[in-house]
């Protein structure tokens, strides 16, 4: 399998912002196996303990990837955009996560896998036959979803293009080998939740669309504060400095 990417809230990995203090940021939090969670830190603290563990095991030409060796900027993104979701979606998630390490399945190893399908087709032939097949409603869930999702991304690059513009490209129509697309990206990611995450993620995300709420807006702005920024504003206007001197 090609170099996993390093896995990014909301597709956004890759942002390159940062400062100074962005050292004093905690290295991940160990999630507790097995223990009754009581709070959403608690749940998203085991989710991305549990991701991070498959990370690690996901197969590499040529070695572990540099990202698969950086819990730090791993937790940074994995919290940042499960910072947007409702508890019971983060809770039937983790639900997902610990099912699919009871059966032996590796859930990054899949998203990745199915990403290919679209950057690396050829290779990607050879995987399939080794993957879940997708349910038809799930499918339809994942449309639902990438429509919201594609056009909350679409109003950021507008309204942050400095901070974007660091990140992925939005549409699968982008992708090449060693570029995958925030398209792309959450597809693949979304075909590894089950139907009963996708339904509630889906509802989260209604729900968000219907209150005027941009869901990726709060996973990037959750991201851009754990780098040392007061704002997504604040880190717009340093990094179009940056490009102007």
């Amino acid at each position: 399998m090609q170099e996993p990417a390093s896995d990014g809230a909301g597709g956004h990995n890759g942002v390159g912002v940062s400062s100074a203090n962005d050292a004093t940021n905690g290295a991940m939090r160990r999630g507790r196996k097995g223990a009754q969670v009581s709070s959403k830190d608690d749940l998203i603290a085991n989710i991305v303990q549990a991701e991070w563990e498959m990370f690690q095991k996901v197969p590499n030409v040529g070695g572990p990837a540099g990202c698969q060796q950086d819990p730090k900027t791993f937790e940074i993104m994995r919290s940042s955009q499960a910072a947007s979701w409702s508890e019971a979606a983060l809770e039937s998630y983790l639900d997902d996560l610990v099912t699919a390490q009871r059966h032996g399945r590796n859930l990054l190893t899949e998203k990745y896998a199915r990403m290919m399908a679209s950057t690396a087709p050829a290779e990607y032939a050879a995987l399939e036959p080794l993957l879940p097949v997708l349910d038809p409603t799930a499918l339809h869930l994942i449309d639902a979803i990438v429509e919201v999702v594609l056009a909350w991304e679409t109003d950021l690059s507008t309204k942050f293009p400095h901070v974007l513009q660091r990140g992925r490209p939005l549409h699968a129509t982008e992708d090449r080998p060693g570029v995958t697309s925030v398209e792309t990206y959450l597809r693949g990611e979304l075909a590894s939740y089950s139907l009963r995450t996708l339904k509630l993620y889906l509802g989260n995300v209604r729900v968000q669309e219907k209150e005027g709420v941009n869901g990726s807006e709060l996973a990037l702005s959750q991201t851009v504060k754990r780098y040392g920024y007061e704002s997504l504003t604040a880190a717009e206007q340093r990094l179009a400095q940056r490009g102007r001197s």
